[in-house]
C-alpha cells in the first residue's frame, strides 16, 4: 500500500454531497468499503500542489462507488484527515469533475471537528491500494 500527502483549502459545494451520502445504498457501500456511515454531507477541497499527485491520485482505482441507474459511478479512498479524523475522499466518475477538487466523507461533520472555514488548507494523508 502506498500513501500519499495532500493539502488543500476548503470550499462550499451546492450541497449535492448531503443528499449522496444520506442514500441508503451509498451509505451501506460506505459501511462495507471504508468502515463506516458518513456523516450527512461532504468537506470539499481543492488540491493546492501541482496536479501530478492529483493525477498520480486518480490513475489508482481505489474502492469502486457502486450506484443503481441513474447515478454516477466513483471510487473512494481511505484518508486521515489532518492527522485526526479518520476518513474517506471519494471521486466522482465525471468528465465534467474538475481533477484537483476531491469530496471528503467522515463519520463526523468535519467543518465542526476540526473547525474548518471557505479557505483553510486541510492536510490529507491517502492511501492507495
Amino acid at each position: 500500500m502506498v500513501t500519499i500527502t495532500l493539502k488543500g483549502k476548503v470550499f462550499s459545494g451546492v450541497g449535492e454531497g448531503r443528499t449522496f451520502t444520506s442514500l441508503g445504498w451509498a451509505r451501506r457501500q460506505f459501511r462495507e468499503k471504508v468502515g463506516f456511515e458518513p456523516y450527512p454531507g461532504t468537506l470539499n477541497i481543492t488540491l493546492s500542489e501541482d496536479g501530478e499527485k492529483a493525477r498520480l491520485l486518480k490513475s489508482f482505482t481505489g474502492m469502486e462507488i457502486e450506484p443503481p441507474k441513474g447515478f454516477l459511478r466513483g471510487r473512494c479512498f481511505k484518508a486521515l484527515i489532518m492527522g485526526e479524523v479518520n476518513g474517506a475522499i471519494v471521486i466522482p466518475d465525471s468528465s465534467r469533475y474538475p481533477y484537483n477538487a476531491l469530496e471528503v466523507i467522515a463519520p463526523t461533520n468535519l467543518r465542526e471537528r476540526l473547525c474548518l472555514n471557505d479557505g483553510d488548507e486541510v492536510d490529507l494523508e491517502i492511501q492507495l491500494e
